[in-house]
């Protein structure tokens, strides 16, 4: 009798455990057919309890709860105060108001770069008596190398805004507006652009009815394609029931950009140069003094806005700039994905080594990973967030970010309780996060679920998703 119940007292916080885990299964049905589902929710804590698991061990595509893993990868490898640094030196010497040498702009792939900055350090060599350069000018790209786009962006958002390539080149974001003006029905679209914007839209918009009839209108769609040098070209129709349509593009050669924003200001400071405007994508040894700096804000203000934002252009900097500092080489997609392997293994004992990293921001459809190797980041993430404040810097459900306006968590109880990354890409909606309990502990949670098409057309195509989520995850608050 006495062994019977020391075997019941041993074995009954493990049944009361399972009895207290979340099943999932009831709350599929909530989701379109052919859904893929992923869950993973668990306290925090050194002895983590499973309080819902379905899937979890899945490889799917992560989209932006990447940044995540940028964000824990760049707090350990650069550190919070780690800023993007923009110099302007020379190899050679002023004298006379002539500067006896090439000027030369060391580019850091800064994502938060302006034109307003750089005209702050013209400025400062006209301050040290510079009007003209006897040599060339030359911009140096070498902290990145390679192609500016990574494996597996999908070909027909290039063009898009947020899909900016993070060059070492970047200057007011690298990307710029432009307003498509609709005529009258059957004539051309006109379009317009601010004349400070170095790049050329030409196009050939047709004006359509709002409801037309004619087959050919129903399948003609507003389209850009680009070529060399910053050219577009826009195609396609618009209905002539709209006022205007702002349009966002993405400066797809960031050196041309770059290069042509900085002869007009050298122009209009009246600063001139007998030489030739240059990229120079290698490092040179050569000892160089420096003329001018422009430092960015510390990584710790620009991980929040890369979270709570969903900023690309800031995650695949950040990555790339990741590879080159831990490999003290040039930064390139790949040695940036091995490089958030080798830091998050060897600083926070977390492997990652048969999931796939091709980019920081998650853009890319070959990117790889598990919600349980999520949660790993979780919880690494929530036991040292004294330091990191990682948790701090996540989208607030109701309040700030991507979860300002998502239906399914901006209300009450939801509303400032909820702190997750969300992830979305044509086919998955995902979160990486935690839900904070009344006393103050966190909860954490992965949800990653592709294969989701709307399979209603009298609804919006989200409407299941924010179903399944405020009915989920109304059983994990308080």
């Amino acid at each position: 009798m006495t062994k019977f119940r020391v075997i019941v007292f041993l074995l009954f916080p493990f049944f009361s455990g399972l009895l207290k885990a979340q099943p999932v299964e009831p709350y599929i049905s909530f989701l379109p057919k052919g859904s893929d589902l992923s869950i993973l929710v668990q306290s925090v804590g050194s002895n983590p309890k499973t309080l819902a698991k379905y899937k979890s061990e899945l490889f799917k595509q992560p989209a932006s709860t990447q940044k995540v893993i940028t964000a824990l990868a760049a707090e350990l490898e650069l550190g919070s105060d780690f800023r993007f640094i923009t110099r302007i030196q020379t190899n050679g010497s002023i004298r006379n108001k002539w500067l006896n040498g090439d000027l030369i702009i060391q580019l850091s792939g800064d994502p938060t770069f302006t034109g307003d900055r750089l005209k702050s350090m013209i400025a400062t060599l006209r301050q040290k008596g510079i009007e003209k350069i006897s040599g060339n000018v030359i911009l140096d790209t070498s902290i990145f190398t390679s192609h500016d786009k990574a494996e597996g962006w999908s070909w027909n958002n290039l063009t898009a805004c947020y899909n900016a390539p993070p060059s070492a080149a970047i200057i007011d974001d690298n990307c710029f507006y432009t307003i498509l003006t609709p005529g009258k029905i059957g004539e051309k679209a006109s379009i317009s652009k601010s004349s400070n914007i170095p790049v050329m839209v030409t196009g050939d918009v047709k004006t359509i009815a709002k409801n037309s009839n004619d087959f050919n209108d129903k399948y003609c769609e507003l389209d850009v394609s680009y070529s060399d040098k910053n050219r577009y070209h826009l195609s396609g129709c618009i209905s002539a029931s709209l006022d205007k349509m702002p349009l966002k593009f993405a400066v797809i050669d960031g050196v041309e950009y770059f290069s042509t924003i900085l002869k007009n200001q050298l122009k209009q400071q009246k600063l001139t140069y007998t030489g030739l405007l240059l990229e120079r994508n290698h490092k040179t040894n050569t000892q160089l003094t420096l003329l001018a700096s422009s430092q960015s804000a510390p990584l710790s203000e620009l991980l929040a806005v890369m979270l709570k934002k969903s900023n690309n252009l800031y995650a695949d900097a950040i990555f790339r700039t990741l590879g080159a500092h831990y490999y003290n080489v040039p930064g390139t997609w790949r040695n940036g994905g091995d490089a958030i392997k080798q830091i998050l293994r060897k600083k926070a004992g977390i492997n990652l080594e048969n999931l796939v990293i091709a980019d920081g921001s998650g853009l890319s459809r070959l990117n790889l990973m598990s919600a349980d190797k999520l949660m790993e980041i979780l919880q690494y993430i929530a036991a040292h967030n004294t330091q990191l404040r990682i948790i701090e810097m996540l989208p607030i459900a109701g309040v700030d970010g991507t979860l300002q306006n998502r239906k399914s968590f901006n209300q009450v109880p939801f509303k400032e309780t909820i702190r997750a990354k969300t992830g979305y890409i044509q086919g998955c909606y995902n979160l990486a996060g935690f839900i904070q309990k009344f006393d103050g502990r966190y909860l954490a949670f992965v949800q990653l679920i592709s294969g989701y098409h709307a399979d209603r057309q009298d609804e919006p195509k989200n409407s299941a998703i924010m179903r399944f989520e405020s009915e989920f995850y109304k059983n994990f608050i308080n």
